[in-house]
């Protein structure tokens, strides 16, 4: 099993729509984020838009989240006990894992994120083991 543990630095997002249809890429096609996952079980999260300025009409996407997790070698647990949309506090995020080369690749759940349902896989460089 491929540790996770480490400081990460999101470096792709991309999205499908349910049939599999590549869409615009999420976070307007700029994505910045960092996860860090600690050897005792704790993480943290935050992804956003990173462009300078976002055209009018669009909203900049943001999202953070922290709490203890669990890694089975395929899926990634958190419970969450704190984040930026309320909605996710005491809820299990369940990240599907598995790796393209050296980076980390998390998928989670087919949702809606404002728009219609997307399936979104997001791609991580690991920049530290701390």
């Amino acid at each position: 099993m491929t540790s996770v543990t480490g400081t990460w630095r999101l470096v792709k997002a991309v999205s499908r729509d349910a049939d599999g249809k590549e869409l615009p890429a999420p976070y307007g096609g700029h994505p910045m984020g960092r996860v860090a996952l600690g050897a005792d079980g704790r993480m943290a999260a935050v992804i956003c838009d990173a462009r300078r300025e976002v055209p009018a009409g669009e909203k900049r996407e943001y999202s953070s989240y922290c709490g203890n997790y669990t890694y089975d070698g395929s899926r990634l647990v958190t419970r969450v006990d704190a984040a930026s949309d309320p909605a996710r506090m005491g809820t299990d995020q369940v990240r599907e894992v598995r790796f393209d080369g050296s980076l980390m690749v998390l998928r989670p759940p087919l949702r809606s994120y404002g728009g219609p349902v997307e399936q979104r896989e997001l791609y991580w460089e690991k920049i530290s083991d701390v």
